[in-house]
């Protein structure tokens, strides 16, 4: 039986929530807890909430949901991805539903454009889960705090632990806490 616990450090002075699954006596991080990354605003969660279980239903995982405003106009973009990728009639399928939820469900989310695609090659990894389906791939790390002189990692994942992973650059490797990943995204070739 696993029993969540909500506890929370601080890193720079701020209180981070973090949940920890208890099971017999082991601790797991849960997948978000896993890495420091920003979290989400309000209305992403709103959409988040949304467009998670009509996703799901499709067969697809939500990547990333992300609202931004460029030249006075506001942009939802969802990011979403599937083991053989993401096709048009993936997107149309989403976009289609998503934006009649989104209209229904979220309250004073005012004009706005929605942006259905696949995260392309530089994918973010936000999760555990992430970190272990692309291990042996390349992947560009960026960290909080410096680790043995350096901020930026770029190269091959070699194996992600229960708090940390470890990646291989110039034929070094670096093992880097979870925690003090700020951002990880796929590099490609």
């Amino acid at each position: 039986m696993l029993v969540r616990i909500f506890e929370c450090f601080y890193y720079r002075e701020r209180a981070l929530p973090v949940f920890v699954f208890v099971e017999k006596g082991r601790r797991l991080l849960q997948d978000m807890g896993f890495i420091n990354i920003k979290n989400p605003g309000v209305v992403e969660q709103q959409i988040q909430a949304v467009a998670e279980p009509l996703i799901d239903s499709l067969g697809l995982e939500l990547v990333h949901i992300e609202c931004v405003v460029h030249n006075r106009q506001k942009f939802v973009r969802v990011y979403m991805d599937k083991s053989k990728g993401v096709g048009l009639d993936d997107c149309v399928a989403v976009s289609r539903e998503l934006g009649d939820l989104i209209d229904i469900h979220i309250e004073n989310i005012g004009p706005y454009r929605l942006e259905v695609s696949s995260p392309g090659p530089n994918r973010p990894l936000k999760k555990k889960a992430d970190f272990i389906r692309f291990q042996g791939e390349r992947i560009k790390i960026e960290t909080h705090e410096v680790v043995e002189g350096r901020k930026k990692f770029t190269g091959i994942l070699e194996k992600t632990n229960d708090d940390s992973v470890t990646i291989a650059v110039d034929g070094r490797s670096f093992d880097i806490l979870g925690t003090n990943i700020m951002r990880a995204i796929l590099a490609g070739q």
